[in-house]
């Protein structure tokens, strides 16, 4: 992949700079220069030529899954799908530009997750509990590191809608991407402050509470974990709207 335009990265256009970088791959695919099947260049490579920092690069990759212009096979790389796979239900990144619109996001994922949670603690299998705990895993390690945790954080609610085993879960999960996340959307990846950090370990305790009932194959607890979890962060950000009004 080739560029002639390098993009100088500046932190607080970190989410510019991901959008643009989506739009020139985006480009490539649609004009067959990436072709259906073809596996992306690494992360590194892209980092390389287009001049940009390794979390632009996650977040573009995001927005393509997204878009289902690629998917993301565990272990193996990213890869071209078929343009005909563009879902036709779709919550697109304007729609998500207000805090009110995020906290009308994480009302309907109350509605859908709860239950996919549930269905989650019933149909698990042994790989949807190792890709849980992996992304757990990764989470905690970005607290530790002092870093933001948006791709771990989307990485777990994304394994348990393919733990229901439905493939309507997986592919509302799917278009969403790291925007279903509220402080992807809304807040500054850097810095990542002490309060912040406190933030993220609360929200690690509730991954282990709804990991602990899907391990267990208790589907209300299941429920009731995910309700609560869910419901956090809309009551958290329904103080922030309070606080600006």
């Amino acid at each position: 992949m080739n560029s002639n335009t390098v993009i100088v990265e500046e932190p607080r256009k970190s989410k510019s700079l991901a959008m643009q970088l989506v739009e020139k791959m985006s480009l490539q695919i649609r004009a067959g220069q990436l072709k259906v099947g073809q596996k992306l260049p690494t992360e590194a490579e892209i980092m390389r030529n287009f001049g940009v920092s390794r979390t632009v690069v996650r977040e573009a990759i995001s927005h393509l899954q997204a878009s289902f212009l690629v998917e993301t096979r565990h272990g193996i790389g990213t890869f071209v799908l078929p343009q005909e796979l563009s879902p036709s239900f779709r919550i697109s990144a304007h729609q998500l530009g207000t805090l009110r619109d995020i906290i009308a996001l994480l009302e309907f994922r109350i509605s859908i997750e709860t239950e996919a949670a549930a269905l989650a603690s019933q149909r698990r299998n042994s790989e949807n509990l190792e890709e849980l705990q992996n992304a757990m895993n990764a989470f905690q390690q970005a607290i530790a590191e002092g870093r933001d945790a948006v791709q771990a954080d989307f990485l777990f609610h994304q394994e348990i809608a393919r733990a229901t085993q439905n493939k309507h879960f997986q592919e509302l999960m799917h278009s969403l991407g790291t925007g279903a996340i509220p402080r992807a959307r809304l807040e500054n990846p850097l810095p990542v402050t002490p309060e912040r950090l406190a933030y993220l370990r609360r929200v690690h305790e509730e991954h282990e509470s709804i990991f602990n009932a899907i391990a267990a194959q208790d589907p209300e607890a299941a429920r009731a974990a995910m309700r609560t979890h869910l419901s956090n962060s809309r009551d958290r950000l329904k103080k922030s709207e309070s606080a600006v009004q």
